[in-house]
């Protein structure tokens, strides 16, 4: 009997122990396993040299808006380009121009995506046949610049040249690249002559007429592009399409317009041609060429403004040059500002990064970047105080 009550006992304590082990662990917490934690993509952030050359370049994009694209919106919020040029179109397809309206708030809205900095919205408006904003979009008609030097009357010079600075200035552009400044030394050149793109044959009236152009559009705070230095007035051949070579027919006067027109203090900024001289360069095309750029442009002719490439995307460049090859050599001649026709966010980042491992490498002077951003600074504020 004793020892059936003791083993009722010791069962009694046993129960009561299990009781008080399970109350003790029922109160205490247990920390579960932390989550694994899911990885998070890189920032994308920009140094302050990647900055600064994103302003060098000026880059087409598609979109008609209003409202802007997500390239648009990366292209200047966050990679902070220097400028956007409008298309009317690429090939078939419709890039930024439906009409006057839509055109006005799509640059209106560029330049206020742009906060702090002077985003440079840009066209070409020459008239004639290089004309952007047409009279289907809402825009009063243009003539050729042969038409108007054929005239020659400063009165019908006056009225085109406002009427171009105006459509401009009123849809919220900032600068056109235009006049062109080609002397007519073949009126059968495909690119110019063939295409009415010349004032004249003879490059003091070039330079008069280009010079009214300058004051319209000045007027109207419009920055004005000359181009194609030194000159594309004599090419048998199309930069367009590829290699282009004036040797043989190029003539020092095509220079003249621009010597003028620098000396009058009437040049915002000058656009390269791609063709090639090898009696000024025995190597490199116009765009690429320290001698054309540095030696004769800015030392010789005592030019110290911007002066930007025409499209990097043409075959005279592309058919022997990667992109990232022309632009640093571009840069080493004495290139500001890149007109870049196609692309989108991804590939102008990659190439921006490719500039800057070459400045830190000293490929490339960073001298040469600040001045080239000094250069497009002076000249955008111009078109931001409009």
């Amino acid at each position: 009997m004793l020892d059936k009550q003791n083993i009722m006992n010791k069962y009694k304590r046993l129960l009561l122990s299990l009781t008080a082990v399970i109350a003790i662990v029922s109160c205490t917490k247990i920390d579960p396993e932390p989550p694994v934690p899911k990885p998070q993509p890189a920032v994308d952030t920009l140094s302050a040299l990647e900055l600064k050359i994103a302003k060098m370049f000026l880059v087409g994009v598609p979109g008609v808006g209003p409202a802007l694209t997500g390239d648009m919106v990366q292209l200047v919020e966050k990679l902070q380009v220097g400028g956007i040029i409008l298309f009317e179109k690429w090939g078939t397809e419709v890039r930024n121009v439906e009409s006057r309206e839509q055109v006005t708030q799509l640059a209106a809205n560029l330049r206020k995506a742009a906060a702090g900095y002077n985003l440079i919205i840009a066209i070409d408006q020459e008239g004639g046949n290089v004309c952007r904003l047409k009279t289907q979009y809402g825009y009063l008609p243009t003539v050729t610049a042969q038409y108007i030097g054929a005239a020659n009357n400063d009165d019908t010079t006056a009225l085109y040249a406002s009427r171009i600075a105006d459509m401009v200035g009123g849809s919220n552009i900032t600068m056109n690249c235009a006049p062109c400044v080609d002397v007519n030394v073949n009126p059968a050149s495909p690119a110019i002559g063939k295409l009415g793109r010349s004032f004249s044959a003879d490059p003091d009236q070039v330079a008069k007429i280009a010079g009214v152009f300058y004051d319209k559009q000045s007027a109207r705070n419009v920055i004005s592009v000359y181009k194609h230095f030194p000159g594309h007035g004599s090419a048998l051949s199309d930069t367009h399409n590829g290699f282009t070579d004036v040797t043989s027919t190029w003539k020092e006067y095509e220079l003249t317009p621009y010597k003028t027109l620098i000396a009058a203090g009437k040049c915002d900024a000058i656009m390269t041609a791609h063709v090639f001289n090898s009696n000024l360069d025995a190597q490199y095309p116009a765009t690429l060429s320290y001698n054309i750029i540095t030696k004769m442009l800015r030392v010789d002719m005592k030019y110290d403004g911007l002066v930007m490439t025409d499209d990097m995307s043409m075959g005279a460049i592309t058919e022997k040059w990667t992109t990232d090859e022309a632009i640093e050599i571009a840069i080493n001649a004495g290139v500001d500002m890149f007109t870049m026709s196609r692309g989108n966010y991804t590939s102008f980042r990659k190439l921006i990064a490719s500039i800057a491992a070459k400045v830190k490498s000293g490929k490339i002077p960073e001298s040469r970047i600040n001045e080239s951003c000094e250069r497009i600074a002076k000249v955008a504020r111009k078109g931001a105080s409009k």
